[in-house]
């Protein structure tokens, strides 16, 4: 059933554009301008995303067995395909209103209106969907059906939804987020792009901690932690509060002392190394809590993190974190502490990329965004794996997380509970129920 996981996490995403665009009408009718750029990057996200892409999978596997399977289908499935169909007509009506909108020959409250009666219509479908028709497919599909299902959802190769096309929907959403207000995207002018050029992948062990722990005075916040991270993987590290995930990234880092345990990074032995020396040994850390430095310039904190880098690569390295993030571009000479929440994750992830790590540790990078700019930390997280970047990811929102990990590990208490590839993780019982809220 990995298909329905797919549509799932493709109804989040539609179901914050929906919610993005309902906030941007409420703002233009108090006053805010039509931006015309925002909206078309939202229109061409669910045309090439939506309507050429997730409906006719839908269509071509899911519904047209499942219409196979039981007689209760076609009451479900016609409205639901009747919406389909009518779905790019549908757009183009809306992006006819944004032009006339921009041009003032449409009133604000006409527009805002027709914006609301399309999101409302998008959510609707959503709702469907998971009310009605994924509970019958679950009930009568057989399992020689969800392997012919699966495998069109699951093909990477498919020209529709295989890794390009994935890549191409990533900087899609990338410029969604990069023009959205900054009341709930990062307010840029421009959407710049993510540079998702797939590197090979390597498969040699890169981290190995073994039976580290590390105290506050005499209370012992981890416990004998055994982990490895491989050249080129994305490792999750989920838990509850107080777990020890943070303390354990500040422990690698070499910011919170080791009382035990040992440390190998790329075939050498740093466990008892200063944090600047692992930093120049190439672990790079984007702070729980972004930690940027709030009286400094844009361009400043962006340059502290290269500052065990050769001088000669500096400049260029800045034109690829502002080719990510054209808002830091945009505002570089301002300090940072003037930036939104969004803006200085942004900030605080490419300081971690101006050192060019071997690995980068991310802690926390969703915490306190919207869900938008939560969609696009992970947007940007997927684009650094595809690239071929190691990364250790300390996240509070776990299903995210290990939806994205190849593999996994779960803290308890300062110690490892459990681990597994992120999909194992995600369908344990046990992790359900305690970090997924299922």
């Amino acid at each position: 059933m990995q298909a329905l996981r797919i549509i799932s996490e493709d109804h989040s995403n539609l179901w914050r554009l929906a919610t993005t665009i309902d906030q941007v009408a409420e703002e233009i009718e108090g006053g805010a301008a039509v931006d015309a750029a925002f909206f078309n990057s939202v229109f061409d996200y669910i045309e090439q995303f939506v309507d050429r892409s997730h409906h006719p999978k839908e269509d071509d596997f899911l519904f047209r067995i499942l219409r196979l399977r039981s007689t209760q289908a076609a009451a479900i499935l016609d409205p639901l395909q009747a919406d389909h169909r009518d779905g790019p007509e549908k757009l183009q009506a809306l992006r006819a209103c944004v032009a006339q909108a921009a041009q003032g020959q449409l009133a604000i409250p006409e527009f805002a209106a027709a914006l609301r009666l399309y999101t409302a219509g998008l959510k609707s479908h959503i709702q469907a969907e998971e009310k009605y028709a994924m509970p019958l497919a679950r009930e009568v599909l057989t399992a020689q059906d969800w392997r012919e299902i699966d495998s069109a959802f699951l093909d990477n190769a498919d020209p529709l939804f295989g890794d390009k096309a994935k890549a191409e929907f990533r900087e899609l959403f990338h410029r969604i987020a990069s023009l959205a207000p900054e009341s709930i995207g990062l307010g840029g002018r421009t959407a710049g792009h993510l540079q998702a050029n797939a590197a090979p992948a390597k498969t040699d062990v890169l981290l190995r901690v073994s039976q580290m722990e590390s105290c506050y005075g005499r209370i012992k916040a981890l416990k004998g932690i055994s982990l490895e991270v491989r050249r080129g993987e994305t490792v999750a590290l989920v838990g509850a509060n107080g777990a020890g995930k943070t303390t354990f990234l500040r422990t690698l880092s070499g910011v919170q002392p080791m009382s035990a345990g040992s440390i190998h990074f790329d075939g050498e032995d740093i466990s008892r190394l200063r944090s600047d020396l692992r930093m120049r040994r190439g672990i790079c850390q984007s702070p729980e809590g972004r930690q940027v430095f709030g009286p400094l310039s844009i361009d400043d904190n962006l340059r502290l993190g290269a500052y065990t880098q050769p001088k000669q690569q500096v400049e260029g390295d800045l034109e690829k974190v502002f080719a990510m993030f054209p808002i830091l571009k945009e505002k570089r000479l301002l300090p940072a502490g003037t930036l939104s929440g969004g803006q200085q994750q942004m900030l605080a992830i490419g300081r971690a990329l101006m050192g060019r790590p071997k690995m980068l540790l991310l802690d926390e990078p969703s915490m306190g965004l919207a869900p938008l700019l939560v969609e696009e930390v992970f947007n940007v997280v997927k684009t650094l794996k595809a690239q071929g970047m190691t990364i250790l990811l300390v996240e509070q929102n776990a299903f995210a997380a290990l939806a994205i990990a190849d593999r996994g590990y779960v803290l308890e208490t300062g110690q490892v509970t459990l681990t597994g590839t992120g999909q194992e993780l995600i369908s344990n019982e046990q992790v359900r129920a305690a970090y997924l809220g299922m």
